[in-house]
């Protein structure tokens, strides 16, 4: 087993002794994190690392176009059968009525932890693998999905589901006592061992982090405060770290796997799972804003194959194998050699969730939001990186700019170096609809998994919708498809209360390609009336296993049972109504048209938002907004704590009923020793007395008395 990293308050002296050591010295390290540089490139006269393309003519990646079109013939086409056989059970006969099945994608916002387990529960109730999700018919829609996108804690569960061969959400947070260990939550991200950050395991901690991040600076790669939140993201969403070893370098903790090598995995070989894309914004390099970006700000999509914008001002993508290269005008800007590696998964991941932009005050030295332990721990780790490497714009993540050049006339970085890209929800979008709106990817349905936190509850208000429907239409008309009919406010989201239920937006296009459907599932208040658990704050960042446990029950529950307007009842026809969603652009493109069953057509009716006559939040009596912390007294501390610290608690266990034995035996011997001198002096007193009156014999009886 190899040793544990030296601590930070031993210096970074050991940590640039082993990073001068060759590459195979440390095969499976968190050195592994550093990419490769001065790599021959392919050659560019017959490869291009770039693709263009223009808003009105867009194209896909091939072998994003070769996934989607073969997963589709293949296992979603035997998924919508086992999913919703016949089409009898929904009124239809499906083979008269569906010629061709919807094109389906899954959006997972940002929102930290919470839209993770958010997001993770809610696809167990959509997974045909759970069987109470299969029963309730919900189960089935995720099988039926040809894209899922992610943006901040969004692309933690995408990426987590990526590395750990797409299994079953609940076998992925809690773990399946076998090949995956769990999300371990109950660690905390930035303090694993406590608030103490000069714990010696926190010190080791932090040592790993920083040796993975001299690395990488050590190839010429500028780094920064987003590369330490990308390391810590990866111990817990990739698949080489366990309770355990948490605090060893016995694995690499993910930093050697690649977004690009998504494709390697089994469930991509053999197209089991949808195409997965994560979101993140660019800020204007140079401007150093701390602010809000505008709309018009460039966004990014990174797919396994490729980093892109689909943006009319840009309209080009990067072979993300190579992503680390600096390129101007398609063309390496050292020679022929390139860049292999950049694409770490945890950095990709990382990069969707830089948010410090905004909340770091780096004149002052704060970091508003987290936590003081939090802060404390992530401003300590930054002034130790800033202390032995070079870093760039500290607070974004940096990448090398494949697009120098490029759109000059429209691409706000054309003529930079490096691009700063950060949190995907920096422009208000905290939904990652862009990718599922791109006009060449045609997609019919897009599923939203809403755990954004707008309101003071930490319940959505629709904000992000809006966001998305008004870029669409100031900036993305060309490339991007029109967003469906939403109440145009969030304070008319919250009067229809269709943020605190399923919703379908956008049932009746007058042609199916005006908009897609959307399928809105917000985080909301317990249907029944019991007390909110899932509604917490997008910074905290350690949830004890009770409180996931309670937040997956709570939230499967909720989307297993959609809603009966002015009751706390489960709609048993829910799992139908999802169904009808679902197929229904299916029916809108068969010639000739068939019209819509009355299954459907009552479920439309319940479910479906018409503008002309939105429904009332009225309709949702007795749902509780204030959350109740299943852990009021600290429990998941203490329990964090327990689980850690197991050992050393039976060993004091021990210590502590021997100490009492022990104390127990003194008390007991000094209560004898006390009674004996006692009878001593009362037996001295009587041969005292008898000794005045017979001195013989009290002399006799003392010297008995002195043996």
């Amino acid at each position: 087993m190899r040793t544990l990293v030296p601590g930070v308050f031993c210096s970074l002296l050991v940590i640039v002794i082993a990073l001068s050591l060759p590459a195979t010295a440390n095969s499976n390290s968190v050195t592994d994190y550093a990419p490769s540089t001065n790599v021959q490139c392919p050659d560019l006269s017959t490869t291009s690392l770039i693709r263009t393309f223009s808003p009105k003519n867009q194209t896909l990646h091939p072998d994003e176009d070769s996934y989607i079109s073969t997963r589709e013939n293949t296992v979603i086409r035997t998924a919508w059968t086992d999913w919703l056989g016949d089409g009898s059970g929904l009124g239809y006969n499906l083979s008269a009525v569906v010629s061709m099945f919807p094109k389906v994608g899954i959006a997972i916002p940002g929102g930290g932890l919470r839209a993770a387990q958010y997001g993770a529960s809610t696809l167990l109730a959509l997974d045909s693998r759970n069987a109470t999700a299969k029963d309730a018919g919900t189960g089935g829609l995720l099988q039926v999905t040809s894209y899922i996108t992610g943006l901040s804690g969004g692309s933690w569960i995408t990426g987590s589901l990526s590395f750990n061969d797409w299994p079953t959400t609940d076998d992925l947070v809690f773990g399946n006592g076998k090949e995956l260990s769990g999300w371990l939550l109950d660690i905390p991200f930035v303090t694993p061992d406590g608030d103490n950050i000069f714990s010696d395991k926190n010190q080791a901690f932090y040592g790993s982090l920083l040796w993975s991040v001299v690395s990488k600076a050590n190839q010429g790669i500028d780094t920064s405060i987003t590369d330490v939140w990308s390391r810590m993201i990866s111990y817990h969403f990739l698949s080489q770290t366990t309770r355990s070893n948490f605090f060893t370098n016995d694995t690499a903790h993910g930093a050697g796997q690649l977004w690009s090598h998504i494709t390697q995995t089994p469930a991509y070989q053999s197209f089991m799972m949808p195409f997965p894309i994560v979101v993140a914004d660019s800020r204007p390099v140079g401007s150093n804003s701390t602010a809000a970006l505008s709309l018009d700000s460039v966004v990014y999509e990174i797919s396994p194959l490729e980093i892109a914008s689909y943006d009319p001002s840009l309209s080009s993508g990067m072979n993300l194998s190579y992503a680390g290269t600096h390129l101007v005008n398609g063309r390496s800007n050292n020679g022929s050699s390139c860049t292999l590696g950049f694409d770490q998964a945890g950095f990709i991941m990382g990069t969707s969730a830089s948010l410090f932009n905004q909340i770091l005050d780096f004149a002052h030295n704060t970091l508003s939001q987290f936590s003081s332990s939090d802060s404390a721990g992530l401003l300590y780790l930054l002034s130790q990186q800033l202390s032995e490497v070079r870093t760039r714009a500290n607070d974004v993540a940096n990448w090398p700019n494949p697009f120098q050049g490029l759109a000059q006339q429209t691409f706000q970085d054309t003529q930079a170096s490096w691009i700063e890209l950060i949190d995907g929800s920096s422009n208000s979008e905290n939904i990652p609809y862009g990718p599922l709106l791109v006009n060449a990817r045609k997609l019919d349905v897009l599923v939203t998994l809403e755990g954004s936190a707008d309101d003071v509850n930490n319940w959505p208000n629709g904000s992000s919708l809006i966001a998305t429907a008004l870029r669409q239409t100031e900036f993305l008309q060309p490339s991007h498809q029109k967003f469906p009919p939403i109440p145009p406010t969030p304070e008319a989201f919250i009067s229809a209360g269709v943020n605190a239920r399923p919703t379908f937006f956008g049932c009746d296009p007058a042609n199916p390609d005006d908009y897609p459907l959307v399928i809105y599932l917000p985080n909301s208040p317990p249907l029944t009336g019991a007390d909110p658990v899932a509604n917490t704050a997008t910074f905290q960042l350690a949830y004890s296993l009770k409180h996931t446990r309670l937040f997956f029950d709570q939230v499967f529950f909720n989307t297993i049972s959609g809603f009966l307007p002015n009751t706390n009842k489960p709609d048993p026809n829910w799992g139908k109504c999802l169904q009808c969603a679902a197929i229904d652009r299916g029916r809108l493109r068969h010639v000739p048209v068939a019209p819509r069953s009355s299954i459907c057509s009552d479920c439309f009716k319940q479910y479906c938002f018409d503008p002309q006559n939105p429904p009332s939040r009225s309709e949702l009596p007795n749902r509780k907004q204030v959350f109740v912390d299943p852990d009021p007294q600290g429990i998941s501390k203490l329990e964090s704590f327990v689980g850690d610290n197991k050992l050393k608690l039976v060993g004091g266990l021990i210590g502590l009923v021997a100490f009492i034995a022990l104390l127990s035996t003194a008390i007991l011997l000094y209560r004898k020793y006390k009674r004996k001198q006692t009878e001593k002096v009362k037996y001295a007193r009587l041969v005292f007395e008898e000794f005045q009156e017979n001195p013989s014999s009290a002399t006799y009886q003392l010297h008995e008395y002195s043996k």
